[in-house]
């Protein structure tokens, strides 16, 4: 069981570059009772790709999770407060 959820969405964008790319990461338990890190990448509005780790004990999901999220801030992704909507609008016309 899981002690608390753990889901991260974030957002990396750059118009000079046309750079607009999203990473999300959760950690759930599957129908054997595994826990699961789902990892997703990609363009934001594409399908992108998925990428599941599964794990014996939740510490090493949770160590995982956070390694990656402290990776992905240093790379400068941030989370979005908006709706994204608006903003793949913005670079689909540029």
């Amino acid at each position: 069981m899981i002690a608390q959820p753990y889901q991260l969405y974030v957002e990396r964008t750059d118009r000079a570059k046309n750079m607009a790319r999203f990473y999300s990461m959760s950690i759930d338990a599957n129908l054997f009772g595994e826990l699961c890190l789902t990892r997703r990448w990609g363009r934001i509005g594409a399908k992108g790709q998925t990428l599941i780790h599964h794990f014996e004990r939740e510490q090493d999901a949770v160590a995982l999770f956070l390694d990656l999220t402290r990776q992905k801030r240093a790379r400068g992704y941030r989370t979005m407060s908006s709706a994204p909507t608006n903003l793949i609008a913005g670079l689909i016309q540029t």
